[in-house]
C-alpha cells in the first residue's frame, strides 16, 4: 500500500518537512499512528529530508522520477523505505528500492548476512544486513507480484547507511555475492548512490510504474515455482508417507474446493513424528503450483530457516525468505490478504506479538482473518512456554467469530523414533504424563539408553555423528545463557568432569541443528521444537527430578535467561494451583518434546542421581549396547 507518492521534484519541495508530510501520509493511508517523538520521525528528518534530499538533489536525476515512500508491502507489516520509480536505457520499467539506516557504528555478526548494531541506551542489537533487506523486497516483489514478471518491470536493490564512515563489517569479503545484487553506499558515498539511482532510472514516469505495481494482482511467479518444484521432487525427507498423503490430498482438496467468497479453517491434529512439517512443506508448493498466494508460518524461527535452508541447496534453488513467515506477521493486515497460511507448530502460538509483546490481539485469530483458508498444524501437547495459547478450543473459538467453518483432520502413524509406538508410550508414561505403565522396549529398532555421565552422553552422539552430521545434544533450559555476552564462557558445564559447552544461536542462529559445527553446542526446546535429528542426547536438568517414584517439576531450577516460563512467580500469587498445574504440564512437554526429536535413538542423563536411577530402573536394564 502506497503511503508518500509523489515525484523527484515535489519531493525536494517536501523535504524540509518531510517528516510532517509522511507521517500524516502513513496515518491516512496504513492506518498508521506515528509520535513525532519517536525515532522514526527522527529518521524520516535524518535520512530522507537530510540525507536523500542531497542525492536526489541533482540534475543526474530526472525531475519526474516517481518517489514513494513508506512503501507497505501486500499482505504484511514490512514497509519499503524508498522506491523510485521510471524506465531504464532499454526502456524497461524500473524501480530502485533503497533501504535507509542511520547507523554510524556497525560490528560484525557471527551470522551469515547479519551486522550488529548499536541501539537506544547503548542496547546491541543483531539485526539482518541492510543490502539483504532490500534485496529481501527485491525478492518478494519479483516472486508474488504479478506485473513485475509479466510486464515486464526491473527492480533495482540497494541500501543507504549514510552516517556510517567505516565500510569494514558492511562491505566484508563474505558479503561480496549479496553485494553484487544489492549494493551498500555509506556516509561519504552520496555521489556513488546517486550513480547508481541515475544509471538504473535515468528517464521518471510520474510515479505510473509505482502505481502499476500497487495495482498488481499478488500470484506466485513461474520462475520460484518451477524452481520450488524441482527442489523438492526426488528429496526423500519430503516424501509423503501412509496417512500423511491423506492429509495431504484433505487439505488439496480442502482449499481447491474453497470458492473466493468463501472462509473456512483446518486443523491438523498429530504428535512427534506423524509428519505435519513434511505435509505442510508438500502443501506449500502444491499450492503455490496452483498460482494461489500462501505461506508457511511458525512462531519459532527454527523450523522456518531450517525448512528454507534445506530446500534452497537443492538444484535450480532460488531464495524462498519471503515463503517462510513469523507468526507475528499478521496483526493489522487486510483481511484475506493471503489465499492460504500453513502455520505449523501452531501449538506455540501466542496471545501478542512483537518483542515488547505489545502488538496485535492473538495471533490465532489474525492468521485466520489473514487468510481464506488457514490450515493448523497442532500437537497440543507440545505447548512449552507460558504464553502458548494454540488449542482447538482456541482455533474453534475465533473461527467461529470471524465466521470461518472448522473442520479437524488427525494423523495417527508416526515415523520418527524408528516407528516405535512404545517408545512414545515410554516417555509418557516415564514422564507421568499418562497413567499406563511404562512398556518394555526390547528389540523394537529404537535406541534408547542412559548414558552414565554428560560426557559419556556427549561421546555418544560426537560418535552417531560422525556419520552423517545429524546427530545433536539438548537439555532443558536449567543453565544460563552466559556466552551470549562473554563468547568464551561455558554455559553448561559439570564440575569433576570434562563436559563444558555452549548453548547454541551464537553463530548459526535458528539453522542451529543442520550447521555442520553445532554438534558442539548444546540446543534447547526453542531452537528444536519441530525438528528432528538421528540420534538426541537429552540432558535433564534440575527441573525435573524424581522423588520416590514420583515425578516432580520445580520451575525455580529454570534459568534466570529462560523466559519460557516468565510471569508464573506473578501468577503465583494470585492462583497457586493452577500455576503450579500449568508450570507441572509445560516442563513435562518440554521434555516430551526433547525425548521424542530422534529419528533413530535418544540417549538420556540426569543431573540428579535419583532421577538418573528412576530413569534406568524404567528402561528394566535391558538398554541397548
Amino acid at each position: 500500500m502506497l503511503a508518500y507518492l509523489s515525484t523527484k521534484s515535489q519531493f525536494l519541495n517536501d523535504a524540509s518537512e518531510i517528516a510532517d508530510v509522511v507521517r500524516t501520509a502513513v496515518r491516512d493511508e496504513l492506518g498508521l499512528t506515528i509520535s513525532r517523538e519517536s525515532s522514526e520521525f527522527r529518521s524520516w528528518q535524518n535520512s530522507l529530508g537530510n540525507a536523500m534530499f542531497h542525492v536526489l538533489n541533482s540534475d543526474a536525476i530526472s525531475d519526474d522520477v516517481g518517489v514513494a515512500i513508506e512503501y507497505r508491502v501486500r499482505g504484511g507489516r514490512r514497509r519499503i523505505d524508498m522506491m523510485l520509480s521510471g524506465y531504464d536505457l532499454l526502456g524497461m520499467r524500473k524501480i530502485a528500492l533503497v533501504e535507509l539506516k542511520q547507523w554510524s557504528k556497525v560490528e560484525s555478526s557471527p551470522l551469515a548476512e547479519h551486522v550488529i548494531t548499536q541501539v537506544a541506551y547503548g542496547h546491541r542489537e543483531q539485526t539482518r544486513h541492510p543490502s539483504f533487506q532490500s534485496w529481501s523486497y527485491a525478492s518478494l516483489l519479483r516472486g508474488f507480484y504479478e506485473v513485475v514478471t509479466s510486464e515486464p518491470i526491473g527492480i533495482a536493490p540497494c541500501a543507504y547507511v549514510h552516517n556510517c564512515e567505516d565500510d569494514s563489517v558492511l562491505r566484508a569479503p563474505d558479503l561480496a555475492s549479496l553485494l553484487e545484487r544489492s549494493p551498500v553506499f555509506i556516509d561519504h558515498e552520496m555521489l556513488k548512490i546517486r550513480q547508481f539511482l541515475a544509471t538504473e532510472v535515468p528517464t521518471g514516469d510520474g510515479g505510473e510504474g509505482l502505481r502499476v505495481l500497487e495495482a498488481s494482482p499478488i500470484a506466485p511467479s513461474k520462475q520460484l515455482v518451477t524452481a520450488l518444484q524441482s527442489m523438492l521432487n526426488g528429496t526423500e525427507e519430503f516424501v509423503l508417507i501412509d496417512d500423511q498423503k491423506t492429509a495431504y490430498e484433505s487439505i488439496m482438496s480442502y482449499v481447491t474446493t474453497t470458492t473466493q467468497d468463501q472462509h473456512r479453517t483446518l486443523v491438523v491434529l498429530g504428535g512427534p513424528g506423524t509428519g505435519k512439517s513434511v505435509i505442510a512443506v508438500n502443501a506449500l508448493v502444491s499450492l503455490l503450483a496452483k498460482g494461489l498466494n500462501v505461506r508457511y508460518v511458525t512462531k519459532n524461527a527454527a523450523p522456518r530457516e531450517v525448512y528454507r535452508q534445506k530446500l534452497e541447496r537443492r538444484p535450480g534453488s532460488q531464495d524462498l525468505t519471503n515463503l517462510f513467515m513469523s507468526s507475528d506477521s499478521f496483526h493489522g493486515v487486510e483481511r484475506n490478504a493471503y489465499d492460504v497460511l500453513l502455520i505449523d507448530e501452531s501449538h506455540r502460538l501466542v496471545q501478542k506479538s512483537g518483542f515488547y509483546r505489545n502488538l496485535g490481539d492473538n495471533q490465532v485469530a489474525e492468521a485466520i482473518a489473514a487468510a481464506r483458508v488457514s490450515v493448523f498444524f497442532l500437537d497440543p501437547n507440545q505447548q512449552v512456554t507460558w504464553r502458548d495459547i494454540g488449542s482447538i478450543d482456541e482455533i474453534a473459538s475465533y473461527a467461529t467469530l470471524l465466521e470461518s467453518p472448522l473442520e479437524i483432520q488427525e494423523l495417527e502413524s508416526q515415523f520418527r523414533c524408528a516407528g516405535s509406538d512404545d517408545y512414545l508410550a515410554w516417555v509418557d508414561a516415564v514422564l507421568q504424563i499418562s497413567d499406563d505403565p511404562a512398556p518394555v522396549l526390547a528389540g523394537d529398532g529404537y535406541d534408547v539408553r542412559m548414558a552414565a555421565s554428560p560426557s559419556e552422553l556427549r561421546d555418544l552422539i560426537f560418535e552417531k555423528n560422525l556419520s552423517n552430521n545429524t546427530s545433536r545434544l539438548l537439555a532443558g533450559y536449567c543453565w544460563d545463557w552466559r556466552s551470549k555476552k562473554d563468547p568464551t564462557a561455558m554455559d553448561i558445564a559439570f564440575p569433576g568432569t570434562d563436559f563444558a559447552m555452549q548453548w547454541n544461536l551464537t553463530k548459526d542462529g535458528s539453522a542451529w541443528i543442520i550447521s555442520p559445527e553445532s554438534v558442539r553446542e548444546v540446543g534447547c526446546i526453542h531452537t528444536c521444537q519441530g525438528l528432528e535429528g538421528d540420534y538426541m542426547g537429552v540432558i535433564i536438568g534440575d527441573d525435573l527430578v524424581v522423588r520416590d517414584g514420583v515425578v516432580i517439576t520445580r520451575p525455580e531450577a529454570r534459568a534466570k535467561t529462560d523466559g519460557s516460563l516468565k510471569g508464573w512467580k506473578t501468577a503465583l500469587k494470585t492462583n497457586r494451583a493452577e500455576t503450579l498445574e500449568k508450570c507441572d504440564r509445560l516442563i513435562r512437554n518440554t521434555y516430551r518434546t526433547l525425548l521424542t526429536r530422534g529419528m533413530k535413538g535418544t540417549f538420556i542423563y540426569s543431573t540428579d542421581p535419583e532421577t538418573q536411577a528412576y530413569f534406568d530402573r524404567c528402561l528394566g536394564g535391558i538398554a541397548n549396547d
